[in-house]
């Protein structure tokens, strides 16, 4: 009885499993600055710059949620946005510039059908 429930419950998981199995976001989406250089930056002195999603497939995809790796970096973006496709999308990232040296930042991108892309960011914050 023990082995049958065991069975049942590891062919449960598998099913679920396959049914979370994520899209292969590179055959979706194209992104630009998914990994900026900002240069040399002044230590204190906010920027931002932008990262561009084009969608490449013939169906719409939708931008749920960006999450920052710290409480240093900004997302702008729209929360649940349709990325029709051929359509381009924008999410602006900021950076309070609170670094003096090198640094490396990144922000998470949710999208439908769990696609998820990270994209970071990197400068040296130097002294002025």
């Amino acid at each position: 009885m023990n082995k049958l429930l065991t069975i049942t419950l590891l062919l449960i998981a598998i099913v679920f499993n396959a049914n979370a199995q994520q899209t292969d976001i590179t055959k979706v989406l194209k992104f630009t600055n998914d990994n900026y250089d900002m240069g040399k930056i002044a230590f204190g002195k906010p920027t931002e710059f932008t990262v561009s999603i084009e969608n490449i497939s013939a169906s719409p995809v939708i931008l749920t949620n960006v999450q920052v790796g710290c409480g240093c970096t900004t997302p702008k973006f729209t929360a649940n946005s349709v990325i029709a496709p051929g359509a381009i999308a924008t999410v602006v990232l900021g950076f309070n510039g609170s670094a003096i040296g090198n640094f490396t930042k990144s922000a998470t991108l949710f999208f439908n059908d769990n696609m998820v892309k990270t994209v970071s960011f990197h400068g040296e914050g130097i002294q002025q």
